[in-house]
């Protein structure tokens, strides 16, 4: 510790010094200390900044990659397409689907059961009687007293009949319509009706509008039916819309389901990007700031692990079938380390190899399920991975070092209360003495008749 001087002038001044800055001047050595704890927790927040965002971009590469390994990702995503979108239209392909052409021949489509009242000229006029309905075998009465022609309706739809009810209106008069709400044969609509109207006295019956019917087609050589014009399960994963019937049985309607290259494609350059981002940060922290200063991870062994298992990992995994390496999916690594995607290489890897191409990804020991597995071991979020344990490490030593310093922030503080405390009584002492020299020098004067001032 250094050595501290008071200056306070003649002692007969009473001017007495400084205690504000001289307390200053004495802590000044203790919190010396502090600077390098000071200086080393700036190092390692610095390095969790930067461990952080590595650990970010590992996960985002992750994240790309899993959606070329996952089973059901775009490797099982299907599109399709209809020689005769007039005839039928596709409406989706899931991963159940598998590549391949159908043939298919539409013979009829599919109707609704639909019913119709006779027209009533006012339709204030009220109805009296009853309706019964039959749809699949179920039976259902509504009895009907004073009601109009859209108090009936609104009665029939919260019965829940089977039925919707509404009211069609034209320049003749009104209706009242039933729709049946199962599509197909199935719900074919059974009506008995007892209705009369309560102001001409006259009955009210009821007209078939359209019968329920199952849509009838074959399907590669099968012949078949579907309740519903949208038919589900015919060709496993695939929906598709029936329009209309073929305009000829010996033209048929040919449906293609092929793999979805494009989206394949575009998680590969999702891959690519994920993977140069994580290359970026590496170039980062291997050169200097703005101001000529090393980047926090400068020389870490955490930094060059990641380069090393990344570089290796290129280069990992088994080959499948005909795909040994990434350089036949287009992807090529420069001098720098960024990744290129040829996508002209890939769509043609994917056209002549898919199969071969999905197990250079998915298979065991792949080079996806290798590489997956070296990210997993890099990772932020499991306890195992290196970033984890780098940042838990910088952790475990801030707490230390925060703890250091708010140790001797305290021990200063306390300095500072006992030093000011015996200081500022010094400075009294100091401030009083011309006062206390003046009282010795009268009571000499008293006793010896001597002016000492003289």
């Amino acid at each position: 510790m250094g050595t501290v001087g008071i200056n306070f002038g003649p002692i007969n001044s009473g001017q007495g010094f400084d205690v504000t800055s001289t307390v200053n001047q004495i802590l000044a050595a203790e919190q010396a200390i502090e600077k390098p704890w000071k200086t080393q927790l700036t190092n390692l927040q610095a390095q969790d900044t930067a461990l952080s965002k590595f650990g970010t971009d590992l996960s985002t590469l992750a994240t790309a990659l899993q959606n070329l390994t996952d089973f059901n990702g775009v490797f099982a995503s299907k599109q399709g397409s209809s020689s005769n979108p007039d005839v039928l239209a596709l409406s989706s392909a899931s991963n159940l689907a598998v590549a391949g052409s159908h043939t298919i021949v539409v013979n009829h489509l599919a109707q609704t059961s639909s019913q119709y009242s006779d027209k009533i000229t006012d339709a204030t006029s009220t109805l009296s009687g009853s309706l019964t309905l039959t749809i699949g075998g179920n039976n259902q009465t509504l009895n009907i007293s004073g009601q109009t022609l859209s108090q009936l309706a609104a009665s029939i739809n919260a019965a829940s009949m089977g039925v919707s009810a509404s009211i069609v209106t034209d320049t003749t008069g009104s209706r009242l319509s039933l729709v049946s709400k199962t599509s197909g044969a199935a719900g074919e609509i059974s009506l008995s009706a007892s209705l009369t109207n309560d102001v001409t006295g006259t009955s009210i019956g009821f007209q078939q509008g359209m019968q329920g019917m199952d849509a009838s087609l074959n399907v590669d050589g099968l012949n078949t039916t579907s309740a519903s014009n949208t038919v589900t399960g015919l060709i496993p994963g695939v929906t598709f819309q029936l329009l209309s019937v073929s305009p000829n049985p010996n033209q048929p309607v040919q449906v293609q389901i092929t793999n979805n290259n494009s989206v394949i494609e575009q998680t590969f350059n999702a891959f690519v990007t994920a993977y140069n981002a994580v290359v970026n940060d590496i170039t980062t922290q291997e050169g200097k700031d703005s101001n000529g200063n090393p980047q926090p991870l400068y020389g870490d062994p955490t930094l060059a692990m990641i380069q090393n298992q990344l570089s290796q990992g290129l280069l990992s995994g088994s080959s499948s079938g005909a795909i040994k390496s990434l350089g036949q999916l287009g992807i090529t690594v420069d001098q720098h380390g960024q990744m290129n995607l040829n996508v002209s290489t890939l769509d043609s890897a994917l056209n002549q190899n898919f199969t071969d191409v999905m197990g250079f990804l998915q298979n065991s020991n792949s080079f996806g399920q290798t590489f997956t597995s070296m990210l997993g071991g890099l990772s932020s979020t499991s306890t195992k991975g290196a970033i984890y344990l780098a940042l838990q490490q910088n952790s475990s030593q801030e707490s230390m070092l925060n703890k250091n310093i708010s140790d001797q922030e305290a021990r200063i503080a306390d300095d500072r209360t006992r030093l000011t405390n015996e200081l500022n009584t010094a400075n009294q002492i100091l401030q009083s003495l011309p006062g206390q020299l003046n009282m010795v020098d009268q009571l000499y004067s008293a006793i010896t008749g001597y002016k000492s001032g003289q």
